[in-house]
């Protein structure tokens, strides 16, 4: 099975860079999308033979998510059960008959980490979540987790550390998280690669220098990485700030 996800960083302007022409080459079975910035009835997208599910902010022209899925879920759940994270339309889970798929935009810690409590809460309550699900059946989590893990998920770590996405708070949530019973599929295949990014900033030329951040993931249930067959990164893909990627896993 063929997962994508991408943060398109505004589906109506992704989508004049080419995302319907990537969307039907990748035929993926799963296809998610973060930072959709839409609200409902502002925007249509024509997938056949694809179920499509979004969940929007409140806030206009912020956030949101989606998923294309060619098969059909047994259920699907907007945000989480505490009111409290789900104004942002920054979660979708569905339901298939053996695994949960979650496509996630975790919130962003903004400059200064003005919004750190903030986040500190949703990754707690995130990872009970999570948890939760995965008592029943395998977990699969895709989507923009706004945080580089390790220091070779950044091309320059020293001097972005304690920036928005490389604090050692966020990064402890991280290890927490997978700790909890989850694989980061990329570092599973390549634990070693280097220069391996997700995002790039719009500044300074650094996506032509490659300067920069892995925070785009696929993880899975410990149960199922054994059968993960490739996780991708796919950085020839333009249309956004962010590149796709991609789980190919045999489920």
């Amino acid at each position: 099975m063929k997962f994508v996800s991408w943060n398109v960083n505004g589906i109506r302007a992704c989508s004049g860079k080419g995302f319907m022409d990537f969307f039907k080459d990748i035929d993926a079975d799963f296809f998610s999308i973060q930072e959709s910035k839409l609200q409902a009835g502002q925007f249509e997208l024509d997938t056949p033979g694809y179920h499509q599910y979004w969940n929007y902010a409140k806030k206009k022209g912020y956030s949101g998510t989606a998923v294309f899925t060619k098969q059909e879920p047994l259920n699907v759940t907007y945000g989480m059960e505490l009111d409290k994270h789900n104004d942002e339309g920054r979660l979708i889970t569905l339901e298939m008959e053996k695994f949960y798929l979650l496509t996630v935009y975790v919130p962003n810690s903004q400059n200064e980490l003005k919004r750190l409590d903030y986040r500190m809460e949703w990754e707690n309550d995130f990872r009970a979540y999570v948890k939760e699900l995965g008592k029943k059946k395998p977990v699969i989590i895709c989507g923009d987790l706004n945080v580089a893990h390790k220091e070779i998920d950044i091309k320059n770590p020293a001097s972005n550390h304690h920036n928005p996405g490389f604090s050692d708070e966020e990064r402890g949530k991280m290890t927490e998280l997978l700790a909890s019973g989850l694989t980061d599929s990329f570092r599973h295949l390549y634990p070693d690669k280097k220069d391996a990014y997700s995002w790039w900033s719009y500044r300074f030329n650094s996506r032509q220098r490659n300067a920069g951040w892995r925070i785009d993931y696929f993880l899975v249930s410990d149960s199922i990485k054994d059968k993960i067959e490739d996780s991708k990164i796919l950085t020839e893909i333009y249309g956004s700030d962010h590149c796709p990627v991609e789980l190919d896993i045999d489920l």
